[in-house]
């Protein structure tokens, strides 16, 4: 079972800039599809961006123009560039295939947006 780490969280002003990093545990990660995801207390997870394994590339509506999801077949990574970043991304950011499986879910990472 491929198991998920993500890091990159942290605390940032209004307009800053950050990466999240995914790494998988196995090269088993190559062949899927896979997605950021965050959530903040109180609301439902939501899906920020996807990569197919063919690098189709979806973002939701409230992060196009600003966040770029991308991977790294060599390193087992998936990241997600995150610019110009508002206080409503503060969130924890989680990865997970696409569609994600629940037993999958990670700890995720704490992204803070604050002045």
């Amino acid at each position: 079972q491929v198991q998920l780490v993500e890091s990159g969280g942290d605390s940032v002003q209004p307009g800053g800039s950050l990466r999240l990093s995914c790494a998988a545990s196995t090269s088993e990660f190559r062949v899927y599809a896979m997605g950021w995801y965050r959530q903040v207390p109180g609301n439902q997870r939501e899906l920020v961006a996807s990569i197919t394994r063919g690098g189709s590339i979806n973002y939701a509506d409230s992060v196009k123009g600003r966040f770029t999801i991308s991977r790294d077949y060599t390193k087992n990574t998936v990241y997600l560039q995150m610019n110009s970043l508002k206080p409503e991304d503060t969130a924890v950011y989680y990865c997970n295939k696409f569609p994600a499986r629940y037993e999958l879910w990670g700890q995720g990472t704490q992204v803070t947006v604050s002045s």
